[in-house]
């Protein structure tokens, strides 16, 4: 071996610190244990801070195990507002931050406990990603703007705030959460594997309402399960189109059955990145999808897919029927989809994560504020 070999074999690892509320089966979750799974087990050594999760754990979690990420558990990391718990996670996340040399915290509530801990336990550099954000389509006035204030005081706790996308980064710099040198984009890296998740947010009432409004019987796949699965049984009842909607629940093979369907439908009310709609443009599935968060950044109107307003149900209707009735259109729209997601890999995630943890790693231990 090589003088610069010995040196490289000899050179101690990055110990990494992750923290995240939960494990469940969201973009979230998929995106932390990709990240952990694929650093460079030779440079980095990393450790998984995590909460209560419910329900089936992600897929990945198994992959990240098996490339050597160490879990701890945390239970009182939870991801609803509890002082107590708060407290009682805070000081958990406070002794456990001592001795890394980098803290990654993940979406808003770890986030915030977590980047005071590795401040307070003095760790040379702290990043935070808030994996889309809860400043619209989520809570109240009031507990939004609770949200805002936290998370600007929070961002004073850490070097680096990644945004999953531009729009992203947009809407943190427009309500004042950061300045914009703050931020670097990442966007979220993408496999065959992730899998979706049935809640308010995502929209999927406006779809049965939509396909309730079609002009021809058509039937209706969700894939994944969540809080609002009963609503959403009970609605599509309702509507009368019960007998033709398919409820197939958490399935790991999500690809396969994206393979089956004749349009994929996108309509969330409010989206980072929309790792499902990368995957159904890599399967080649003509897509009708809202114009909410990135999604416009990910496709183009009419070139990759169909961008819709995130309401009324009646234009998703519309813009599903017109795939229908025009194959070859739907054709075009979904090659060029799929050139357009090759973008989106989890190499190309891995690649701008580790530049940007050697470029802290490289500097002097930053002085930030605590307050």
């Amino acid at each position: 071996m090589s003088e610069d070999g010995d040196r490289d074999r000899l050179r101690p690892r990055c110990r990494v610190l992750h923290v995240i509320t939960r494990l469940d089966r969201g973009g979230s979750a998929e995106n932390t244990l990709l990240t952990m799974a694929h650093l460079d087990p030779d440079q980095y050594e990393v450790t998984l801070a995590v909460g209560p999760s419910q329900g089936r754990m992600s897929p990945t979690l198994d992959l990240a195990r098996d490339r050597g990420v160490r879990i701890v558990h945390i239970p009182h990391l939870i991801r609803a507002v509890h002082p107590w718990y708060d407290l009682r996670a805070l000081g958990l996340l406070w002794r456990l931050s001592r001795g890394f040399d980098l803290v990654h915290t993940h979406t808003s509530k770890a986030g915030i406990v977590g980047r005071l801990a590795a401040r307070l336990a003095r760790a040379p550099h702290v990043i935070h990603t808030p994996h889309a954000h809860v400043f619209y389509g989520y809570y109240s006035a009031v507990v939004t703007r609770m949200f805002l204030v936290l998370e600007r005081i929070a961002a004073r706790w850490c070097d680096r705030i990644v945004a999953l996308t531009e729009a992203d980064l947009e809407d943190h710099v427009r309500f004042n959460v950061a300045p914009g040198a703050q931020f670097i984009v990442i966007h979220s890296g993408v496999d065959l594997r992730a899998l979706g998740r049935l809640t308010a947010i995502k929209g999927q009432s406006d779809l049965i309402r939509a396909v309730a409004q079609f002009d021809r019987p058509v039937w209706l796949l969700f894939v994944g399960d969540g809080e609002e699965q009963e609503a959403l049984h009970e609605l599509a009842e309702d509507v009368g189109i019960s007998e033709r909607t398919v409820f197939a629940g958490w399935r790991s093979d999500t690809g396969d059955l994206l393979r089956t369907m004749d349009l994929f439908a996108f309509p969330s009310l409010n989206e980072g990145l929309g790792k499902a709609l990368v995957e159904a443009m890599y399967l080649r599935r003509p897509i009708v999808a809202t114009r909410v968060g990135a999604v416009p950044q990910l496709m183009e109107d009419k070139v990759h897919g169909l961008l819709v307003p995130a309401r009324p149900p009646s234009a998703l209707t519309q813009a599903l029927q017109m795939l229908c009735d025009e194959p070859k259109l739907a054709l075009g729209l979904a090659e060029a989809a799929h050139e357009r997601s090759k973008a989106f890999g989890v190499d190309s995630m891995i690649e701008m994560i580790e530049t940007m943890y050697q470029d802290l790693l490289s500097r002097s231990t930053p002085e930030l504020a605590l307050s």
